[in-house]
């Protein structure tokens, strides 16, 4: 029995061996790849993107129902398994409700992710720029961000919805551009600590430009903390344009997302409450999911926790 267990310690050894010699990115990606609750949290993310993308293909050859055609005669069809395209049942207008769900994800999915991007654009080059040169450039980006932070966000974007039409495409661009300053505030900070390091200082020595060191040198550096705080925009995103839709200034019907498929579901509730149940378990699994994902790589990218093999055990 010794010569097994010496071989598995050994085996053991040389795992650990090869993970401590892992690079940042390969040793994160073996962490997350051991977490078990952001694997299944990821897996569900793609799944909804999966079917969102495939909408059209699902309407047109399984469901055989797009997300317009109404029939009053199946107005507030109970969920059945006798037609596909009343496993969730059928709203007011006799719409299916699953085909809706599926162009609802793509609005909702789309709104998170497209805005997060914005937000990251955004919140990164004014933060990684502000916290390098400093001076009067840093003065204004403290300035706006004190101003913008001062706005009631959520106010603003309902005046914006009450006096302009909001799209799929408009409605993450004006969520983009106001929700970018705790990014921005984290990307200075980390900026600052980061512009005195050794590294950047011999970068400069040897005449490297300052938009080199700051894609080469700095951003690297910050962009793993900021991917976990994007993470949990995007969960933040869906839940503000469900709000908005919800009340009817967000995303307008046809069209339809988690939010305005539930704007006038409250008034139906006794006659169809299955209106209700679906989308608001649909929010709900996407932003859990999304902030599982982003506690996930807290961990992963996490530099304090690099060569712990508490994952192991």
């Amino acid at each position: 029995m010794a010569a097994p267990a010496i071989a598995a310690r050994g085996i053991v050894r040389t795992s650990e061996a090869r993970r401590a010699g892992a690079g940042f990115w390969s040793d994160a990606w073996w962490r997350l790849r051991h977490d078990p609750t952001t694997m299944i949290a990821i897996s569900v993310i793609v799944l909804l993107v999966v079917l969102a993308a495939s909408a059209d293909l699902l309407a047109d050859n399984f469901f055989k129902w797009s997300f317009s055609r109404q029939d009053l005669t199946q107005s507030y069809r109970k969920p059945t398994l006798d037609d596909p395209a009343f496993w969730f049942g059928a709203d007011n207008l006799g719409r299916s409700q699953i085909v809706r769900l599926l162009y609802g994800a793509r609005v909702s999915l789309f709104v998170g992710f497209f805005g997060m991007l914005v937000t990251m654009t955004i919140g990164v080059t004014m933060g990684v720029t502000s916290g390098y040169f400093r001076g009067k450039w840093d003065d204004v980006v403290v300035w706006l961000v004190s101003t913008l932070n001062s706005i009631p966000t959520f106010f603003l974007l309902l005046i914006i919805g009450f006096m302009f039409r909001l799209n799929a495409i408009v409605l993450p661009l004006f969520l983009g551009a106001l929700g970018w300053l705790g990014i921005c505030n984290l990307a200075r900070g980390q900026t600052f600590s980061l512009r005195e390091r050794d590294y950047v200082t011999a970068a400069r020595t040897i005449g490297a430009s300052h938009t080199r060191i700051m894609f080469r040198h700095i951003f690297p550096n910050v962009i793993p903390l900021l991917i976990v705080i994007a993470m949990i925009d995007v969960g933040g995103l869906i839940l503000t344009e469900s709000a908005l839709s919800f009340l009817g200034f967000g995303i307008q019907p046809p069209q339809p997302s988690w939010g305005n498929m539930l704007s006038d579901a409250p008034q139906f509730y006794f006659r169809g409450a299955h209106l209700i149940y679906f989308p608001g378990i649909l929010i709900s699994i996407t932003v859990l999911c999304a902030y599982l994902i982003g506690d996930g790589l807290r961990d992963a990218l996490d530099p304090r926790l690099r060569g712990s093999f508490s994952a192991d055990k």
